[in-house]
């Protein structure tokens, strides 16, 4: 991955790199008040470093791809050391990896919350402020009202949504423009599982905190606690511990509110629950909870959870091996994922469903009727209810089965929400960009009011250094972070699992079509001379357009034609707008 785009450097050092040994440089007596010229190299390294730490961090980075000897001078801790204090003045501690300097400034220099709502005049994308205390962006959750973010170091800031004047001596409102530090010590945190906000009343956090000893002993152990705050004021309103020799490191909720089920993964990989009524939580009075073992982890001993995700009445474990493994606990949404009831057991809601797929499971995204797996080859596979084409395979026929969107390849992010997904991906430019399908109403798929049963390119300016996104009713949000230490896990697809390329045969020369580009091309003409009017071929070759692994620009420019062309045609109606360049 290619964090920064090189441009020429705002301030450059202006020494000639020769030797002091050789002889005057040709007409060098014609020139007054010039000296012999002078080696770069011949400055002490302490003095270049220090100069060239005042640099941009962008022109830093260009400047190390310039020549070997500035590729070493800037690529190393000192520089990083001095830039990173001067971005984040307040950090005390330069974190961990093997480059901890080199990733804590391009941490801090690359944080960022972007939103952009779905109503009202301007539809743009803006930036949240940017806390000098928070070392880099880990992830975030929006409420009702706020946004929680998570940094590298566990601090959890609270991101308030207030009143502001404007330049022109307006009041406005503004989301996330003034934040407090909500705790330190976290590890996770989580709200509830819908995709309204407007039932995230609580939020609970998973974190670390000192205890003291038991009596007769002076010193303290660290437990795991789960502390429960109102996301409208931040005030804490129930704390739970545990014992000191159980260590978790990811949180999730499941249930309704007076049934909440807590589950935590512990890092040996087993999950524990416990239930909790979210009703009774600001009462004044002492709760008394079980933690017990889930039966994912009781009935399989030997599977190894790495991560968990949940809506409401479902959960989706991926263990390390990359298996993907079921809960759900209510029957409709059950049809929905797999097109029956045929094994549903309504008396036994927590047995797990493993789900059969061709490769190593990397993470996935669980919506309310309808889930998202990505592969280790990068391979999009979704799976549940199609009702609004929200699975993105160009039809509204649901799945019961992981079924593979062949025209998207390894993803940045992907995000399955009510009735729609969003996939943040990267073009071969090194640029982001956001797709989505499904419903597009409320403003939801920016640029795509219909709304689309294939992904398409939405009109939203992605930050180069996205790495995550959410969205809500009112809202989309990006969080913007480049760790260097975190390197992409996608592996390359053996020739002989090429969707279209069959298995050669022994003697045979090389495929002549190894992606099965010819046949996606049929197929596609084929959709194209099935719409009836000129108008329906129109938009059928802006999606195909949309579905192409062209570059941002390549897309631009045929989406663009096909406006022009649709335009000239007279009469037959205008078009989506055309994405913004």
């Amino acid at each position: 991955m290619v964090l920064f785009q090189r441009r020429p450097i705002a301030s450059q050092i202006q020494v000639k790199r020769s030797c002091p040994s050789c002889g005057p440089e040709p007409g060098g007596e014609e020139k007054k008040g010039r000296g012999n010229p002078i080696s770069v190299q011949l400055f002490p390294p302490e003095l270049v470093e220090h100069i060239i730490s005042f640099l941009p961090v962008r022109d830093v980075v260009a400047l190390g791809q310039t020549c070997h000897y500035f590729r070493e001078v800037c690529d190393t801790e000192g520089v990083w050391r001095r830039i990173c204090r001067r971005l984040s003045p307040r950090l005390r501690e330069q974190g961990s990896g093997v480059r901890p300097w080199k990733r804590a400034a391009i941490l801090n220099y690359t944080k960022g919350l972007y939103f952009q709502a779905f109503g009202g005049r301007r539809r743009c994308l803006s930036k949240s402020v940017a806390p000098l205390l928070a070392h880099g962006y880990r992830r975030f959750l929006p409420t009702k009202d706020h946004v929680f973010i998570l940094d590298y170091v566990g601090t959890l800031f609270f991101f308030k949504n207030a009143l502001v004047s404007s330049t022109l001596g307006q009041i406005q409102w503004k989301r996330a423009c003034r934040y407090v530090v909500l705790c330190r010590g976290a590890k996770d945190f989580a709200s509830d599982p819908r995709c309204d906000t407007v039932y995230r009343k609580y939020l609970y956090v998973l974190a670390t905190r000192e205890q003291l000893g038991v009596a007769g002993t002076t010193g303290s152990r660290a437990c795991d606690c789960v502390e429960v705050y109102l996301q409208s004021s931040g005030q804490r309103v129930f704390k739970m511990t545990f014992h000191h020799s159980m260590s978790f490191k990811q949180i999730v909720l499941v249930g309704q509110e007076t049934q909440r089920a807590l589950l935590l993964l512990t890092e040996e990989g087993k999950i524990y629950s416990l239930v909790v009524n979210e009703t009774q939580l600001d009462q004044p009075r002492s709760y008394t909870v079980q933690l017990a073992l889930r039966k994912v982890s009781h009935c399989l001993p030997h599977l190894r959870v790495a991560c968990m995700a949940s809506n409401q009445s479902s959960t989706v474990y991926i263990t390390d091996q990359g298996g993907v493994y079921f809960e759900v606990h209510t029957p409709g949404v059950y049809r929905d994922l797999f097109g029956t009831l045929q094994a549903f057991d309504p008396l036994d809601q927590q047995m797990p469903l493993a789900l059969s797929l061709p490769a190593k499971i990397l993470f996935c995204a669980l919506g309310y009727n309808h889930l998202g797996l990505v592969d280790e080859f990068g391979r999009i596979f979704m799976q549940g209810n199609n009702r609004y084409g929200q699975l993105g395979t160009g039809d509204k026929m649901d799945r019961g089965e992981p079924t593979q969107v062949h025209y998207l390849q390894r993803p940045i992010a992907l995000w399955c929400g009510l009735n729609h997904s969003l996939v943040l991906s990267q073009g071969l430019d090194f640029s982001k960009e956001l797709l989505g399908c499904g419903c597009g109403a409320g403003g939801r798929l920016p640029g795509w009011p219909k709304g689309s049963a294939s992904f398409v390119k939405l009109h939203v300016k992605v930050p180069l250094c996205a790495c995550s996104l959410c969205s809500t009713r009112e809202c989309l949000y990006m969080l913007s972070s480049h760790d260097i230490e975190h390197h992409p896990a996608y592996r390359d697809l053996p020739a002989s699992r090429v969707v279209g390329n069959p298995e050669p045969s022994p003697g045979a020369g090389a495929p002549q079509d190894p992606g099965g580009t010819a046949q996606a091309c049929e197929e596609y003409l084929s959709q194209i001379h099935s719409c009836p009017t000129l108008q329906d071929r129109m938009e059928k070759m802006k999606e195909i357009v949309g579905w192409m692994p062209l570059m941002a620009a390549q897309k631009d420019f045929f989406w663009e034609a096909l406006d022009m062309l649709q335009t000239a045609a007279g009469g037959v109606g205008e078009g989506p707008p055309t994405p913004d360049s």
